[in-house]
């Protein structure tokens, strides 16, 4: 490395980190120092696609199985993820929902799990540079208040959709995404292919096609295959990043420490660390989906332009949230088709997106191997299995407007590819880990970035919103 100290020390590649980096880079003078570790490598999307056909390729490896990575003690539940530069960015799918305004206040709203300590209103701006950065498609109404427009046109509707936005309107929209509707200066236009976690075409938006150049900035330096496990602590301030690289122990000194892995990593990092709040690690989880089938008569649902067409809010907000969970629809666009003569396309799928609240009795700890943390997952509370039934109970009415013979629900998804929790954010160390700047609440110089932090789930996908906090905490804290 080039210096025994710097300025800033950034931990991952993903999103998090790297929406961090771009604000904080935009904000210091080119004098500032910037190491930034990522635990894995550099690992193409055309390298991607190869492998995606078959072929087999020396540096396959550096995309090591999810499995592999963490001790997982429910062999029901898959933890999708990615490690390597650009984190997630390189497996999600693209869907750039915000949050609801009500998401933000579950507990004064509806008395459930807690409040954020930041509002809608603190990030709405903040939420636009995210979108104009990741180039989103989106309509012009959204049932969430957004000051300005989409960078690029919204996807087309399907037949199904045309009619369910007639009816619903801005409860109805065309999904806003990172799968860009037309082509950009950096991506082609999507071909509706849904094989989006490595897009053919390289129409969705990722970190290593993203335009941003902060990796390129002569500040930062970045070093590959550097497993960071823990930091060195003094008098509640963090000193040093200790880290292995090629079986070899390593530490660096820091001024200021940016935890930007996933909630696993950012929790077992911390917890090696000798952090004793009592909720770090604690309440982690994701949404639960259930895709439904819905057998059309004489209606052939063509049309369309992307994998998951539109969003509907139907079910999302309202009094119901203080018994049940809010639904997000996410309206799926592949080919599924029905094997029967003259109604192939007779047919629509939609995916419910059931936000869950927290639980402690779900929860991250440490193991023997200090690079591998372990995953308790206990379950799921009975405030989203309410949602589902309530869901199944109201869909028939509100699908009335469409020529429906049947509904057909497939089993729950053993994944939603969203880790949520474990830093919960809050207004004090009784509640949660990290501050409103994802600052922690006792180690004063470390930020803690991504969906750790969020203090509730939401339904709405989270990639967007935990980019959008980390260009307001770089903002608000240099």
């Amino acid at each position: 490395m080039k210096y025994d100290k710097y300025d800033l020390i950034i931990v991952g590649t993903g999103f998090a980190s790297s929406f961090f980096l771009q604000k904080y880079l935009s904000k210091n003078d080119s004098t500032k120092k910037i190491l930034v570790l990522e635990r894995g490598y550099f690992y193409s999307h055309a390298e991607k696609l190869k492998v995606r056909r078959g072929e087999t390729l020396p540096n396959s490896k550096y995309e090591p199985k999810w499995d592999d990575l963490v001790e997982n003690f429910n062999p029901k539940k898959d933890w999708h993820f990615t490690t390597g530069f650009g984190g997630s960015s390189n497996c999600w799918w693209g869907c750039t929902p915000r949050f609801m305004p009500s998401d933000f206040k579950m507990k004064s709203l509806y008395g459930v799990a807690q409040d954020w300590p930041i509002s809608y209103n603190d990030i709405e701006s903040y939420y636009e540079e995210a979108e104009q950065i990741m180039q989103i498609s989106g309509p012009d109404e959204t049932p969430f208040p957004k000051n300005g427009k989409y960078p690029l046109p919204a996807h087309k509707f399907s037949k199904v959709d045309d009619i369910l936005h007639k009816k619903y309107g801005n409860q109805y929209i065309s999904q806003p995404t990172a799968r860009a509707s037309m082509a950009t200066k950096y991506r082609n236009a999507c071909m509706a292919s849904s094989t989006c976690g490595t897009c053919p075409v390289d129409a969705k938006f990722s970190i290593e096609n993203s335009g941003m150049t902060i990796y390129q900035d002569s500040r930062v330096e970045i070093v590959y295959g550097a497993e960071v496990y823990k930091l060195e602590i003094v008098n509640n301030v963090a000193r040093n990043v200790c880290y292995v690289k090629s079986d070899k122990e390593y530490k660096i000194e820091g001024e200021v420490i940016v935890l930007g892995a996933n909630p696993f990593f950012n929790s077992n990092i911390l917890l090696n660390s000798g952090d004793k709040n009592p909720l770090t690690g604690k309440g982690f989880g994701e949404q639960l989906g259930v895709q439904v089938l819905i057998y059309l008569n004489d209606l052939s649902n063509a049309g369309g332009s992307t994998w998951v067409n539109a969003n509907g809010y139907m079910l999302y907000d309202g009094p119901h949230r203080k018994d049940h969970a809010a639904c997000l629809i996410e309206v799926n666009n592949a080919p599924f088709l029905r094997f029967e003569d003259k109604k192939w396309l007779n047919i629509a799928s939609f995916r419910l997106i059931f936000e869950d609240i927290p639980a402690d009795n779900n929860y991250i700890t440490t193991s023997d191997n200090k690079l591998k943390p372990q995953v308790h997952f206990k379950g799921r509370s009975e405030y989203v299995e309410k949602a589902l039934a309530n869901a199944k109970e109201k869909l028939p009415e509100l699908l009335s407007c469409l020529p429906v013979e049947k509904f057909k629900y497939l089993d729950p998804f053993p994944n939603e590819g969203h880790i949520i929790g474990g830093t919960r954010m809050s207004k004090d160390a009784e509640s949660g880990v990290v501050d409103k700047h994802l600052v922690h609440h006792k180690y004063r110089n470390v930020f803690v970035l991504g969906a750790g932090a969020f203090t509730t789930y939401s339904a709405s996908n989270p990639s967007l919103t935990l980019s959008a906090l980390s260009l307001h905490a770089a903002d608000k804290m240099f």
